[in-house]
């Protein structure tokens, strides 16, 4: 089973592309994920200069890849779930590059700052609708 989930924030506002010969629209993001440290450890962490933070490569394609192009700025606060992919190239110094990315399935804008830029057909959730 590949599945996975993450959540954090876009790194840099989308850009998309359409791919030749079929014109499927493309997303390449990159998100900037927390790592699950405590308030200490990541203190800790963060005075030795080590990272406390992953930047995850997320690539969606057709409907999604469209609306993530028109509703991320850099810094939204999104949820995805999709699938890892691996790959790899030769760069252009003979070197093997190896590669890590999600595919995004689902992208689920988790803060929405103003009511009115949700898009027609969504509504955003209320802490009031949570039953739990």
């Amino acid at each position: 089973m590949n599945l996975t989930i993450i959540s954090g924030r876009t790194t840099k506002d989308i850009e998309l592309k359409y791919l030749p010969n079929g014109g499927t629209a493309v997303a390449n993001f990159t998100l900037a994920v927390d790592r699950d440290y405590s308030k200490e450890k990541k203190a800790e962490m963060e005075s030795q200069n080590k990272p406390t933070v992953d930047f995850i490569n997320v690539v969606a394609f057709g409907k999604t890849a469209e609306f993530v192009a028109n509703y991320l700025q850099k810094g939204k606060r999104v949820a995805v779930q999709g699938r890892i992919e691996t790959g790899s190239y030769t760069n252009k110094d003979g070197h093997k590059v190896y590669t890590t990315t999600i595919n995004a399935n689902n992208v689920e804008i988790i803060d929405w700052p103003d009511k009115q830029e949700v898009p027609e057909g969504f509504t955003p959730a209320d802490n009031q609708d949570v039953p739990f």
